[in-house]
Order: C-alpha cells, then structure tokens, then sequence
C-alpha cells in the first residue's frame, strides 16, 4: 500500500475515526456531509489497507497502525514460494568457459552447482568466474569445481521461507542470489532461486498495493 497517498477525503475519514471510533458509517458520511455510497469505497480501501477495522453492528474503529507499520506486516506475508525464479544448474564437471557461456546466454548472476545425483554441492558468482578469467588457467579445462563456492559455506533457502528474512541474509552475506532447495535423501536439492532482482520486484509489487 502507499502509505503517504491516501486523498483528502480518506484522510479526513481517519481522523474522524481516530477521534470518534467505534463510528458507523452512516455517522462518518453525516459528519462529511455525504452519502453512504459515496464513502463505501473510500472505507473499503482503507479497511484493506489495514488503517481501519471493522466489525458488525459496531462500526469502524482506527487500527492505530502507521503507513510504515501495517507496510512491514504486509512484507511479513511474503513468502520465497510466490517469487522465487527457475535456477541455472550446471554439473560440478562443466569447465569454467562454458559456466561463462552459461552465465552470458541465461542473464543470471549465479550459477549452481550439482553433481551426479542432482543435488547441490556449489555456488557459483560472476565475482568467482572474473578472478578465474583474469588468471592464466586455460578456462576450457578448468572445472567450477575448482573454483565454486562449496557446501556448508552456501547460503541458502527453502519455499516457506519469508522474503523479508531472505533479503536480510542476502545483505548481510553481500550476496546477489541464493538457490531455493528442498531436502533429498543426502543432501539439497535446488527447486529455484531468489534474487535481488525477485526482491525489488515482490517489494514494488507489494508498494503498488
């Protein structure tokens, strides 16, 4: 929600609200000098909004919740399963020039690794195939294996993971992306990933509420 755009009149509405809660609809349009209908809709979002709540033959009552509140327990909705995107996986075997090529050809930031039983084993960012670019190794008989970011230092995630919490984790790793998994038999299995890109787009998406 936009907290900060909210009209004259629903700003009006509020402080009747606050001043004069529980208040039926009825005595808010009397106080306005308009009709009912005319409210509902203004009334409505801000009942959505969470700024005002509502119960049956009380009336409307303010929530005493701010913009910056009721935005953080809206962010506390959020879950990685409803933004998470299609992980790039790579086999533990795959040379460094071709997780290049990968990398150029998907427009991702990481590339994760798995080996033979398709579960995870690496981590892969732009910075780690730069540093092995910029040596003398010939790239196509480098594996990422070499170079990859292994198991236990990966940072990762699951479905039912909040947003909120991955993005505290992506800051304080200084991390681009992590891979989604899921637990196998012996070890993780990737089923997406979350990126900085998944949380600007679920933070304006949640913005233009």
């Amino acid at each position: 929600m936009r907290s900060m755009e909210l009209n004259k009149r629903q700003e009006k509405i509020l402080e009747i609200v606050k001043d004069n809660g529980p208040i039926t609809g009825e005595h808010i349009a009397d106080q306005l000098h308009l009709t009912r209908a005319t409210l509902r809709p203004d009334l409505a979002i801000l009942t959505m909004a969470g700024y005002l709540d509502a119960r049956p033959r009380v009336g409307y009552f303010y929530t005493g919740k701010t913009g910056a509140q009721l935005l953080t327990e809206n962010m506390k909705k959020l879950f990685v399963k409803d933004y998470q995107s299609i992980p790039v996986v790579i086999s533990e075997n795959t040379s460094v020039y071709d997780a290049i090529v990968t990398m150029f050809l998907e427009d991702v930031g990481t590339l994760f690794v798995v080996d033979k039983d398709s579960l995870l084993v690496g981590v892969l960012s732009r910075k780690d195939l730069l540093r092995a670019s910029i040596g003398k190794q010939e790239l196509g008989a480098l594996p990422v294996n070499i170079i990859m970011t292994r198991m236990p230092n990966i940072t990762m995630c699951k479905k039912e993971d909040l947003l909120i919490d991955v993005a505290q984790q992506l800051i304080d790793k200084q991390i681009d992306g992590m891979p989604v998994v899921k637990e196998a038999d012996k070890g993780f299995e990737v089923i997406g990933r979350i990126t900085k890109t998944n949380l600007t787009k679920a933070f304006v998406a949640l913005a233009g509420e």
